[in-house]
């Protein structure tokens, strides 16, 4: 049995098939034992829950989702690691690799393929510079998923997570609210990785919602005044919201006010239900 968390093993692999590592592909490799097996026993995957993995590296995560999961299909872009993940995950008959872009691959087609319309759920180690598009387009498709565990960048997790109208918030907190319940699981040092990255990560929990928090007219409109309103943030809500809807100062403190907003408000004290009033106000 291969021992993946054990560096000398895993450099010994990758050495094998001339595999060095991407910086462009933000390619960090758990080794810390005990961070892969609990990501697998909180994301919810089981004999009857499948899993998609994105970014599966050497293979340490997926291990141990196999081992819980009836079934996983991993996405790996880089073409070098097929046959390092042959080799690695080859005492499991319950994983099919996909070489392939995460962003431009039909999701729901490899969900209704792999997993037949069962239960599936997202667990991934995700490289920090696609953190945030991966989460996105995985909400915005609204894919039969249950829910996305992901580890990124500590100070990604912390704005992801954070609750609008907090000072921690963004455009990205707000969105990701809107589709799912997040939920902070638990830090991971950068020493957790091979080779270490600069920052620490943590693991997250993004439980897909059924129905939007609030009750909005138009979905693209809320967006747009989500993006607008954090596109500046160190001015206030009018002139933010000035700038990034192309609406003259006047208008958009109107528009504020028929929301029942202070004008001088700032993008991180707006509320959920403060940006569903807003947005619909502006139709």
């Amino acid at each position: 049995m291969s021992n993946l968390t054990d560096i000398s093993y895993v450099k010994s692999v990758l050495s094998k098939h001339g595999f060095t590592f991407s910086k462009a592909l933000g390619q960090n490799f758990l080794i810390n034992p005990s961070v892969c097996p609990k990501m697998a026993e909180l994301c919810g995957a089981s004999d009857s829950v499948g899993v998609i993995e994105v970014g599966p590296g050497a293979g340490v995560l997926t291990n141990e989702l196999a081992k819980v999961s009836h079934k996983v299909a991993a996405i790996e872009l880089d073409k070098r690691l097929l046959p390092v993940l042959s080799e690695t995950l080859s005492e499991h008959d319950n994983i099919k690799i996909i070489n392939g872009d995460v962003m431009k691959l039909d999701l729901r087609q490899i969900i209704e393929e792999e997993f037949g319309g069962g239960e599936v759920v997202v667990c991934a180690n995700l490289p920090y510079y696609i953190t945030s598009p991966v989460i996105m387009r995985i909400l915005e498709e609204r894919l039969p998923i249950q829910s996305l565990t992901v580890m990124v960048q500590k100070e990604a997790a912390d704005r992801i997570c954070a609750k609008p109208g907090t000072r921690e918030s963004g455009a990205i907190s707000a969105a990701v609210h809107f589709y799912s319940e997040p939920e902070m699981l638990f830090k991971v040092s950068k020493g957790s990785f091979m080779p270490a990255p600069k920052v620490d990560s943590a693991v997250i929990k993004l439980h897909i919602r059924k129905q939007p928090p609030v009750d909005i007219s138009n979905e693209k409109m809320f967006f747009k005044v989500v993006r607008a309103a954090f596109s500046q943030r160190r001015k206030t809500l009018a002139n933010s919201l000035s700038s990034g809807l192309s609406m003259p100062k006047q208008e958009v403190t109107a528009l504020l006010e028929k929301a029942g907003i202070r004008t001088n408000a700032r993008a991180e004290e707006m509320t959920m239900e403060d940006f569903a009033r807003l947005a619909n106000a502006k139709l």
